[in-house]
């Protein structure tokens, strides 16, 4: 059953290219800054670029940002940044020095495609883009979970592109897709991204997709007529929510989970998955609202093109 599996992961994996992320997360950029002054177009900066950025990152990174005025910027640009009180156009952004993070906030809300590449040039976009892919990706893998389990209640569902036929089994689909995750994260922490980069995390999905197999299998035939499906995708979720946590702090700091931390994360994952598929599970069975839906935030995240 083992190799069955590992042959459909690999199967699967095959789908996965991440040239398609490393060209999302590193795709130009050209962000006009306007300020009154220049202690305003420093504030901004400095913002962008806290002391924790070496100088090489500064250097690398700061030739997307625009002062206006400026004789080389180009034509046009990604996004316009205003010092809080200068008036601007509709579509800028404004900066505040006392409220610097809602300008992460407002971006990601309005701009969310460029999500990626922000976060791989400027530290203060990493948190939150970490956090959308991480909880995107736990959901995708929750819904999954449910509609391969009910093809009854969700006809058709499992034949929708992102589903990765490929894939073969539950298991394949999550690892591969957790594996996509990882791509992400890399992306969004300005750190390598592909197969040989990231093989120690890889290879660490993998071995414990295993585990988190057997969990949803035990869970679901533990509970009677099917009350134990809602446990599973919530497995699905809080594993992937764990594997998402522990690759963020291992690309931010270093280092990633230990277990005593991991299983932490993992039952509060747990009771969070489980809310998070009951709410799913309802809206498959209305099906008032197209499941799909879920997944908007994937394209928006990663930049057509960069799925699986």
């Amino acid at each position: 059953m083992a190799n069955r599996v590992l042959e459909q992961v690999r199967r699967a994996v095959a789908n996965l290219n991440p040239e398609e992320v490393r060209g999302t997360a590193e795709r130009p950029l050209a962000i006009r800054l306007v300020a009154s002054s220049m202690e305003g177009y420093a504030a901004i900066e400095d913002f962008l670029f806290p002391p924790s950025c070496s100088q090489e990152k500064r250097n690398e990174h700061v030739r997307v940002l625009h002062r206006a005025g400026d004789p080389d910027a180009p034509g046009e640009f990604d996004l316009e940044i205003y010092e809080q009180g200068v008036p601007r156009p509709e579509g800028a952004f404004s900066f505040s020095r006392e409220e610097p993070d809602r300008l992460v906030a407002e971006i990601l809300e309005r701009r969310e495609e460029l999500g990626l590449p922000l976060a791989r040039r400027f530290a203060p976009f990493r948190g939150p883009v970490a956090e959308k892919i991480i909880s995107s990706i736990s959901k995708e893998n929750a819904l999954f979970s449910l509609i391969t389990a009910l093809p009854n209640i969700a006809p058709g569902l499992v034949e929708v592109p992102w589903a990765l036929a490929e894939a073969g089994s539950d298991t394949a689909f999550l690892t591969v897709n957790q594996i996509r995750m990882l791509f992400l994260l890399a992306g969004a922490s300005d750190r390598p991204i592909g197969y040989r980069e990231q093989r120690a995390e890889i290879a660490s999905t993998i071995a414990g997709a295993f585990g988190w197999r057997s969990v949803a299998r035990e869970l679901v035939g533990k509970v009677p007529f099917g009350g134990g499906i809602v446990p599973k995708a919530a497995v699905a979720f809080a594993g992937t929510w764990v594997v998402g946590r522990s690759a963020e702090r291992l690309y931010r700091i270093g280092y990633g989970l230990t277990r005593r931390e991991r299983r932490l994360v993992y039952q509060e994952a747990f009771e969070r998955g489980k809310k998070v598929a009951g709410a799913l599970m309802d809206r498959l069975k209305s099906r008032d609202s197209p499941p799909a839906d879920v997944f908007r935030g994937r394209e928006r995240e990663t930049g057509p093109g960069s799925g699986s």
